[in-house]
Order: C-alpha cells, then sequence, then structure tokens
C-alpha cells in the first residue's frame, strides 16, 4: 500500500464562487515543515496570529470542486462551518502517528508490537 499524501473531503456547506456554484467537493495534502512555519514571516498573521490557518489552508487544499485554484481569498469566504470542518480535517490527517517495534518474548518466543511513544520517552528523559 503506498504511502497516502492527499485526502478527499466533502465540506458540510460549500463554497459559493462569485457566480453562484456551489464547490462541496476537494483534495488536502499533508502539510510540510514550510506550510507551518513559512506563514509566520507573513505580516498578516503577525498582526492577528488567527490568520495563520486561513494562509495554512489556502497552501494545503489542492483541489476544491471545479475552482482552478485556492487561495487566501477562497478560505476567507468559506462558512464559518465549513472553516471548523477544514480545521479539524487538517488535525487529522497531519496527526502524529505513533510507529510501532516488532518484539518478541524471550521467554516464550512470541512476536507481537509494541506502540513507540517517542512523546512519551523524551518526558522520561
Amino acid at each position: 500500500m503506498a504511502f497516502q499524501t492527499e485526502f478527499s473531503f466533502d465540506l458540510p456547506k460549500g463554497f459559493v464562487d462569485e457566480e453562484g456554484n456551489l464547490h462541496k467537493k476537494g483534495r488536502m495534502r499533508l502539510a510540510t515543515a514550510a506550510d507551518e512555519i513559512l506563514p509566520m514571516r507573513d505580516p498578516r498573521v503577525q498582526q492577528n496570529p488567527s490568520y495563520l490557518t486561513i494562509i495554512m489552508l489556502a497552501r494545503v487544499i489542492t483541489k476544491l470542486g471545479d475552482l482552478p485554484g485556492i487561495d487566501t481569498k477562497t478560505i476567507e469566504s468559506l462558512f464559518t462551518t465549513d472553516l471548523a470542518f477544514l480545521q479539524n480535517f487538517y488535525q487529522r490527517i497531519n496527526e502524529l502517528e505513533n510507529p510501532n517495534l516488532k518484539t518478541q518474548c524471550p521467554k516464550c518466543d512470541h512476536s507481537f508490537e509494541v506502540p513507540l511513544d517517542f512523546l512519551e520517552l523524551s518526558r522520561e528523559a
């Protein structure tokens, strides 16, 4: 199975463009470090930290209906329900997944996987 970097979504309400067309189906890619770091330099984010969400979503949404492109004006024009949905979707697809460590019981030779939590390990150090 290939590593998935783009995910489909359906907006609860949908984006209405200038011609009155409704766009509900879209795609979002996984965020990169640059997607989270570079917007911090934007003056709009420095004036209003809440604007970070707008810029980040504009960077990671790759498709929305038949729109030729997604920019901050598109994200600003979303209904609040759809904005909240996309924020949640972003969190879900970019959530840190802990890897599993394959190991074997030294007594019975039973093989099994144990979740490896790097965050927990760093707290113990």
